[in-house]
């Protein structure tokens, strides 16, 4: 399935959350995106469950930040996230390694 908007992607994240891969897990997400249909959003994981909320975290455990397009383009895997990082179109804070388990929490 293609998504055509950043806010199609977060109303979905519900849906394909893997509440076995976030056993015990206590992090918070936030995303950052830029750009038209952009905005910020960041997802509680703690131990089996989520929350998701628009807005920012005062204390978030990674920050991802990135245009609308990257992020349609990452969520439907027309483009590599890794690549994206590397290339400077996605940013990175906080905790690198909850970033990589993303694809397991989340299968969009």
């Amino acid at each position: 399935m293609a998504f055509g908007s950043v806010k199609e992607i977060f109303d979905r994240i519900p849906e394909v959350f893997n509440a076995a891969a976030a056993q015990g897990m206590d992090a918070v997400f936030q995303f950052n995106i830029t750009g038209e249909g952009g905005g910020n959003w960041h997802l509680t994981v703690r131990d089996g469950t989520f929350q998701i909320q628009e807005g920012n975290h005062e204390n978030p455990s990674v920050t991802l930040t990135m245009s609308s397009d990257t992020w349609l383009s990452i969520v439907n895997r027309e483009a590599n996230a890794v690549q994206a990082f590397m290339m400077g179109r996605l940013k990175a804070g906080g905790d690198l390694t909850l970033a990589q388990r993303l694809p397991s929490l989340f299968s969009l």
